[in-house]
């Protein structure tokens, strides 16, 4: 059962109890990687938890011994601006779907619930840079700024590895990823921060009847494998059950589907494949489409398949606050 255990929760709060549990919380220093295909949510998942770890921030005079760990955060997102990036996080904070803002079809009631939620999501410590085509360097110096800045970012996330630039433009791709994730890193230590990177998987994912992500899967994976404390994958069930659902006459195989669909909708698993400081395995969450958020599953969370909890051998100028 999904049970709060603040107590044993060391590190930066995701605010997914489970998730909590198991890592014990977003540890500094950390490289983490959260990657997914299209459409699975590694994006959401991100913002998700940099929200909630600016959420919980608190002066340090402040904290009480009960209160979830948060933090200053800064986003460099690349391929989104700092607009579309925002909508997603109000989205989740109004839990009004940014859909029905765009087209204007939101009520009294919702458009007061998306004010308040803008009014409070301005005050938080949530610092976002969409500057398109930065490389390593540019990301470090601009984040360094930030951190005197601000005095001290608890969390940086970097919306994806992939369209970022290494110093030096190379033939052989791989190698210009070894020096971005080594540049991510070094963040990550020399801020003392724990670090999350978003990655883009392999379409090579898409040909295979199991679909569940693994380690190889990773585009340019050998220096992502290599430089990350912790690897999470997103996969949705779902998303891929939705795009197969049988004809209707062929009535057994509907009512399969159908079976299948009602298992698996609304729920995404967090695929932890990789964990320098622990078990590797498999946390299963909610996931609303709609809002783009991920929540607590109220049953517990089983590993699943060939993801089972496992022992591993352990041998800018400066920034600008969101809206």
């Amino acid at each position: 059962m999904a049970t709060e255990n603040e107590d044993e929760i060391s590190g930066l709060s995701t605010e997914l109890i489970d998730l909590d549990n198991f890592l014990g919380g977003l540890q500094p220093s950390d490289l983490i990687i959260i990657a997914g295909r299209p459409g699975m949510g590694k994006t959401a998942l991100a913002t998700n938890i940099a929200y909630s770890v600016a959420k919980n921030f608190k002066d340090p005079s402040k904290i009480r011994k009960s209160d979830p760990l948060g933090g200053k955060v800064a986003i460099f997102s690349l391929e989104m601006s700092g607009e579309q990036l925002a909508s997603r996080i109000l989205a989740e904070v109004s839990e009004v779907p940014a859909t029905k803002i765009r087209k204007n079809q939101i009520g009294k009631a919702e458009f007061e619930k998306y004010a308040k939620a803008s009014m409070d999501l301005v005050k938080l410590p949530l610092y976002i840079d969409d500057t398109a085509g930065l490389t390593i360097a540019d990301i470090s110096l601009r984040c360094n700024r930030l951190h005197r800045r601000v005095g001290g970012l608890g969390l940086l996330v970097v919306d994806y590895i992939q369209l970022v630039q290494g110093m030096n433009r190379k033939e052989n791709r791989t190698l210009e990823i070894a020096e971005i994730t080594g540049g991510l890193k070094k963040i990550a230590k020399d801020l003392n921060i724990p670090v999350i990177g978003v990655s883009q998987l392999s379409r090579s994912i898409e040909t295979r009847e199991d679909k569940r992500p693994q380690m190889s899967d990773l585009r340019d994976s050998g220096s992502i494998e290599q430089d990350a404390d912790l690897v999470m994958f997103v996969y949705r069930e779902e998303y891929y059950l939705k795009r197969s659902k049988p004809p209707e006459e062929e009535e057994k195989k509907v009512a399969t589907w159908q079976a299948r669909m009602n298992e698996h909708g609304n729920k995404a698993e967090i695929i932890i494949d990789k964990n320098r400081h622990g078990p590797v395995g498999s946390i299963k969450t909610t996931f609303n489409g709609k809002l783009t958020k991920f929540g607590n599953l109220a049953e517990e969370s089983q590993p699943v398949g060939d993801h089972e909890i496992r022992n591993q051998d352990f041998h800018l100028p400066p920034s600008t606050p969101m809206m």
